[in-house]
């Protein structure tokens, strides 16, 4: 949800993030799209909340619209605060227990599996590493 943020900070951005995991122990990236904001890297898949909507609707709802997977089990991970130029992004990460269907780019993103150690050489948006080092402690 955007609103004007506090002095200097500019637009305040409230977003959810899914940790998806494989059969082999891998997470799952989304490339962000031409004409989104830092189009090109890659992120934990997820979005923005609406108004009035909880973080595990807005988890949710994201997940079936870009993916067309199904969160059947979820648990709050992470919460993080990222300061961009022109926007503050306050992030609550979620861990995907378990979820029906196959995770594919329904708005035309790239998607990729990825070892958690191998995150270290991806090129992530700057408010996921904080993740990349979570599931690295496991």
């Amino acid at each position: 949800m955007a609103g004007t943020g506090i002095a200097g900070v500019g637009v305040r951005l409230q977003v959810v993030a899914g940790i998806l995991y494989d059969a082999e122990g891998r997470v799952l990236l989304a490339q962000r799209p031409a004409g989104k904001f830092m189009a090109g890297k890659w992120e934990f898949p997820g979005g923005k909340l609406q108004a009035g909507e909880t973080e595990s609707a807005a988890l949710k709802r994201e997940l079936a619209e870009e993916l067309g997977v199904e969160v059947l089990e979820c648990a709050a991970l992470l919460r993080l605060e990222h300061q961009y130029p022109d926007r503050q992004v306050s992030l609550s990460v979620w861990s995907v227990g378990h979820y029906s269907g196959s995770a594919q780019g329904l708005e035309g993103q790239a998607l990729r599996w990825v070892a958690p150690a191998a995150l270290f050489g991806e090129d992530l948006l700057p408010a996921d590493w904080p993740i990349v080092d979570v599931l690295n402690q496991k």
